[in-house]
């Protein structure tokens, strides 16, 4: 869907990722959408090399996030969640749910 205006299916992967949790890291992208981590990794290299996003580093994990002071993070973040509204429900509810810790085993999903 977005891949005329950002260049590859990476590139949209990585954007709806972020428009949709905020943050997040290269393996953590890859494992939603089932990918290889590397054209990720590469895709978010190149769009904090850009300006478009910003890291910070969590032990070894770098953990991305939107530039703030990117001249169009407003306007990107926009198409994301625009973007977001097209895709079926089932990738939108996986990709908004956004879990950090484990869960007790066995506890019931509520």
């Amino acid at each position: 869907m977005l891949q005329a205006i950002v260049g590859n299916a990476s590139a949209e992967k990585v954007l709806l990722f972020m428009a949709a949790r905020e943050s997040g890291y290269a393996r953590e992208i890859a494992q939603t959408f089932d990918t290889d981590v590397t054209p990720v990794k590469n895709q978010l290299e190149r769009m904090e090399r850009d300006g478009m996003l910003v890291f910070e580093r969590v032990g070894r994990t770098k953990v991305y996030q939107f530039n703030p002071r990117f001249a169009f993070v407003n306007e990107v973040k926009a198409l994301g969640k625009k973007a977001l509204s097209f895709l079926p429900q089932d990738l939108q509810q996986e990709l908004l749910f956004n879990r950090r810790r484990p869960r007790r085993s066995g506890k019931p999903l509520e």
